[in-house]
């Protein structure tokens, strides 16, 4: 299932923008503009993330995260906030209120990506390794890092197997190129998205079996079909 991000934000450019960023990420946004609004939907259904503005109308956003930290039902929820003043002592009455990070406005839209994946990665629960995977006569296991196909080794790089992986995790979805290029080379690789494509192309050349199954949806990137 898609991440869920609040934003409680009352600007409408900032609104459209960070959404359409996140939403082209694979992530669910709901944006409230009102403050105490904003905290009502949290409690109607917590995110898994809350971008949260300094200044709102009717509860300002210090206020909100008090609150927020105050129920136990949402005292782990990540916040991020956003604010457009820059003194050093509005960043620490942020954090110091239980803020999980801090961006100042004006911000890039992608740094602003990058910290929502960073905190996401760093409060989610720790996941229980998958050691083997299978797929027809294909066997993908991650503990001998070996791929095989009816018994038959199979050669891959290590970007190579890192990709299969993750199209085996993500059977039926889409994985966009940046969330490819994300996992399998990391976040900060100076790596362009067309890289893909060719590691892609080499999977399906070595391993006949992926030519039909590695499905490309145009213009964001591949899925794996769920059955081969």
């Amino acid at each position: 299932m898609p991440k869920k991000i609040i934003m409680i934000e009352d600007e409408p450019d900032i609104i459209g923008l960070v959404t359409h960023y996140l939403e082209k990420e694979g992530y669910r946004v709901t944006a409230v503009r009102d403050g105490a609004k904003g905290l009502q939907q949290i409690k109607a259904g917590p995110p898994d993330l809350l971008i949260l503005d300094l200044m709102l109308p009717e509860m300002d956003g210090l206020e909100i995260c008090r609150r927020v930290r105050a129920d136990s039902k949402t005292a782990a929820l990540p916040i991020i906030m956003l604010t457009a003043k820059g003194e050093e002592t509005d960043r620490v009455v942020g954090l110091e209120v239980g803020a999980d990070d801090y961006l100042t406005k004006p911000f890039s839209p992608k740094e602003l990506v990058a910290r929502v994946k960073a905190l996401l990665r760093r409060t989610a629960p720790p996941e229980r390794p998958v050691a083997h995977y299978s797929y027809g006569d294909l066997s993908l296991d991650t503990e001998r890092h070996e791929v095989s196909v009816k018994g038959k080794e199979v050669s891959l790089t290590a970007k190579e197997f890192g990709l299969l992986q993750q199209l085996l995790q993500n059977r039926g979805r889409v994985l966009t190129r940046d969330v490819l290029l994300d996992k399998v080379w990391g976040y900060d690789a100076d790596v362009i998205s067309r890289t893909v494509d060719v590691h892609i192309r080499r999977l399906r050349e070595k391993i006949p079996l992926l030519q039909d199954a590695i499905q490309t949806v145009k213009p964001f990137g591949y899925k794996l079909k769920e059955e081969p």
